[in-house]
């Protein structure tokens, strides 16, 4: 399908970016009304990075900083620098494994999306499809959600269950749940786009 007008997003990644692909396969087919103008990682050795390069989409690199779970906001004043540069109206999280604080949020709170591993509020935080196996619950799945203060905390958007079923290990029900988010997410982000297009007259 052709759009009038495209979405400008930004795609942020720590790790092997399957996100990442399930979304720019999707936009590739023309379901998205998006253009993906920039990949940014905070780290430099992320596969997230050599795929988007595969794809001729520009990339960005984080400074490290001091802290692993959060970035400073020296580094976050960087962040926003790189998104209005490459002019982005939505930020997409794939996997980013950075907690992003009142520097970042001050500029894109309600404009930045993330999916979680778990249908929240519950199993919160890092690694949550073990939480749920250890809990012993019947189901689990992912979450799409606008990106807020509260860790794992904002307005959720959209979920997908996905059961959780005899013999499952943390590795195959991660596997699971991860290929109901490659489904999930782009389905979102095209209503999203859609959305604010419709709004913007686009």
């Amino acid at each position: 399908m052709t759009y009038r007008r495209l979405l400008n997003i930004a795609v942020l990644g720590s790790g092997k970016g399957s996100n990442f692909s399930a979304i720019a396969s999707a936009i590739d087919r023309g379901e998205i009304p998006a253009k993906i103008a920039v990949v940014i990682s905070d780290n430099p050795g992320a596969m997230i990075l050599e795929k988007a390069k595969g794809l001729g989409i520009p990339t960005e690199v984080l400074p490290r900083g001091k802290y692993k779970t959060w970035l400073e906001p020296w580094i976050e004043e960087e962040l926003v620098r790189i998104l209005k540069k490459y002019h982005i109206e939505l930020v997409v999280l794939a996997g980013f494994m950075r907690v992003l604080k009142e520097t970042f949020l001050s500029c894109y709170e309600g404009k930045t999306i993330n999916i979680h591993p778990s249908l929240l509020p519950a199993f919160k935080g890092k690694e949550a499809w073990k939480a749920a196996l250890e809990a012993s619950v019947k189901e689990t799945g992912c979450t799409v959600h606008w990106v807020s203060k509260e860790v794992d905390g904002g307005q959720i958007i959209a979920q997908s269950k996905v059961p959780l079923l005899p013999g499952d290990t943390p590795e195959i029900l991660h596997a699971r749940i991860q290929q109901a988010e490659h489904e999930l997410y782009p389905r979102v982000l095209k209503a999203i786009c859609l959305d604010w297009l419709n709004q913007k007259g686009g």
